[in-house]
């Protein structure tokens, strides 16, 4: 099945649709732009050039992907990109953007939803089934892990990491990096507890979430997770501390009070 298109809806010459696109009324699609098959973009949408996009995106009304970099040094005739996976939902005024570097990529993995006036900025790279509730704003080189939840209003710095499988509590402000499966909270910010919904979630139950467990109690006490039994979320937790931070990461509630 061809492309639905909207007769008020624009269509630049160098763009591709794949099949079975829909494009709603006063949809802007400039040139450079690949939209993959099964894609809805909705009224008021705009793809700006350098965009590449999976299959079965949902685009609402008033979203913008690929616009510049919001970086005053960055000139407009550089040539990169935002890179979305599949089955990704952009509610009504969410923006992303393209990278600061030439052939660089802002990328954005598959299954994930963005809630409405959430934003992620140039260099970016956002894992899969990640949620941003309303009104989150990530700046520059922010890497965001799996099954990630950012509440509402959560403001991240540039170049922070936040681990798969943690939970932002809304209204947070990060500046330092999130170890993987952790609920973060409060100002300033503090790792509270594991993600044990979200672990659950998963399937992450039994002895793999008691080894994870044992992992944040030495953690908090600055202590090495030598000795535990590998896992693979184990594993995966020892591959992210191994990575040197460039912002460090954020401290622990302290429960001895």
């Amino acid at each position: 099945m061809t492309a639905t298109i909207h007769p008020t809806a624009y269509i630049a010459t160098g763009a591709k649709l794949g099949k079975n696109v829909t494009v709603g009324p006063f949809a802007v699609i400039e040139s450079a732009v690949e939209i993959g098959d099964n894609c809805k973009i909705g009224a008021h949408a705009v793809v700006q050039p350098f965009v590449k996009m999976g299959d079965g995106n949902i685009l609402h009304p008033h979203a913008v992907l690929g616009d510049l970099p919001q970086d005053t040094s960055f000139n407009a005739n550089t040539v990169s990109w935002l890179v979305c996976g599949n089955n990704n939902v952009f509610r009504e005024g969410f923006t992303a953007h393209r990278a600061s570097k030439p052939d660089g990529e802002t990328r954005i993995g598959s299954g994930c939803y963005f809630m409405n006036n959430s934003h992620v900025a140039h260099d970016c790279s956002i894992g899969n089934k990640t949620i941003f509730a309303n009104n989150v704003a990530i700046g520059g080189h922010v890497q965001i892990g799996n099954n990630v939840f950012m509440g509402g209003a959560v403001v991240v710095h540039q170049f922070c990491r936040i681990g798969a499988f943690a939970i932002v509590q809304g209204t947070t402000g990060l500046n330092m990096d999130v170890i993987p499966f952790t609920l973060i909270g409060g100002r300033p910010a503090k790792h509270y507890k594991l993600n044990t919904v979200g672990l659950r979630r998963a399937g992450i139950t039994g002895e793999r979430y008691n080894i994870l467990a044992a992992a944040f109690r030495l953690l908090r006490n600055k202590q090495s997770l030598e000795g535990l039994h590998e896992t693979e979320e184990l594993l995966m937790l020892k591959e992210w501390l191994a990575v040197k931070s460039k912002r460090g990461v954020h401290g622990f509630v302290d429960i001895s009070a």
